[in-house]
């Protein structure tokens, strides 16, 4: 049992380990200063960005570098609509992102922005058919090649499945990061949460115009309810002298908090046909008329799942592998959680640069 876990159960200790976690709890107490100094300074965002492309609320940020990109092949990377994609960038060290840069490639992100209530009827057609659409087009026209690379995370690589799925010929490599595509699955939380039998999405989107960010905020947190809750915390309070640590966890804190609601359309839509009646894998989804076919993926294909994934679970996402027609595919499970994946030590050392590399050899360089 942790000290911090101690510290509130008084009865389980000897006088001498009152005394000791006493004194544990005034040293922690005076570096409460120091813990709001740490707090106020945190900065989010390793990586110096420019707005180079909007379409309405949609801006595509461009990573600047000192050095001039050696891949002629640019990279996109299209994060959820559900928190900010700084989650991509957020320290150094900590930065999918910089290991792209690093590796020469011209490197962009998609901000959907905050959706206002009057674009509640945004769907999947307008973000996926317009807005990625746009952005993949001004990626191609700027660097004069006919396709790019796509890497999409969690229901942005859901998406990015589908955008590949529906416009082939404009991506040369596409990279997804637990990306749910297959929800036959229903014994995890997320699918026990919007089973169509205790979640009417249409009413809520009816009633909300847009999915509210603080109903989805909630719902995450409950999915690991004593981690998120209590652990954490208990956590913080162990390691309140520890400046390194109070950075990373002011920084996740800043993401974790940064929720924005999604457009009611597409939070329906992507309920209702993907996560209740699993049509995308099934290949019965349609986008404003337009079939989707995940087989129509040709290109050359990594699939990243992370193993303690409680929001994406592997078998959501392995599934993409055995669909599409790409003859080079790769599926990589790693030992990480959904958002270690991304900020992980583990995963920054051991991962990032092996699928950079991947990459690296499958794009043109100049």
């Amino acid at each position: 049992m942790s000290m911090g876990t101690q510290a509130f159960m008084p009865w389980m200790m000897s006088p001498e380990d009152m005394q000791r976690h006493w004194q544990d709890f005034m040293n922690k107490a005076t570096a409460m200063p120091k813990v709001m100094d740490v707090a106020s300074r945190t900065r989010v965002g390793a990586t110096p960005t420019e707005n180079v492309f909007s379409v309405d609320r949609i801006k595509l940020q461009h990573y600047l570098s000192d050095e001039p990109a050696t891949q002629t092949t640019p990279l996109l990377f299209a994060f959820a609509l559900v928190n900010r994609p700084y989650i991509l960038d957020l320290r150094d060290g900590k930065s999918v992102v910089q290991h792209f840069v690093r590796a020469g490639f011209d490197t962009y992100n998609i901000d959907w922005g905050v959706p206002t209530h009057a674009d509640r009827h945004l769907g999947m057609r307008e973000y996926i058919i317009r807005y990625m659409d746009a952005m993949v087009d001004h990626l191609r026209e700027k660097s004069g090649q006919d396709k790019i690379n796509l890497l999409g995370y969690c229901m942005g690589g859901s998406m990015s499945a589908t955008y590949t799925a529906l416009f082939p010929h404009k991506i040369k490599n596409l990279i997804t990061l637990a990306a749910p595509v297959d929800w036959s699955d229903k014994s995890h939380l997320l699918a026990k949460f919007t089973d169509a039998r205790y979640f009417d999405v249409d009413r809520l989107i009816d009633v909300c115009g847009n999915a509210p960010a603080d109903m989805l905020q909630s719902s995450f947190l409950l999915l690991k309810p004593v981690s998120n809750l209590v652990e954490k915390y208990l956590t913080f309070y162990e390691n309140a002298d520890n400046e390194k640590f109070l950075e990373n966890f002011f920084a996740m804190e800043t993401w974790l908090n940064d929720n924005i609601p999604v457009a009611g359309e597409m939070f329906r839509e992507f309920v209702k046909y993907c996560m209740q009646e699993n049509r995308l894998i099934e290949g019965r989804l349609r986008i404003g008329n337009r079939p989707v076919q995940l087989e129509n993926i040709d290109c050359p294909l990594m699939n990243l799942t992370a193993e303690n994934d409680h929001l994406v679970p592997c078998g959501l996402s392995g599934s993409l592998n055995e669909v599409v027609s790409s003859k080079d595919k790769t599926l990589v499970r790693f030992p990480a959680g959904h958002i270690g994946m991304a900020v992980g030590s583990k995963a920054n050392r051991e991962l990032w640069p092996k699928v950079a590399e991947w990459l690296a050899e499958r794009s043109d360089g100049q």
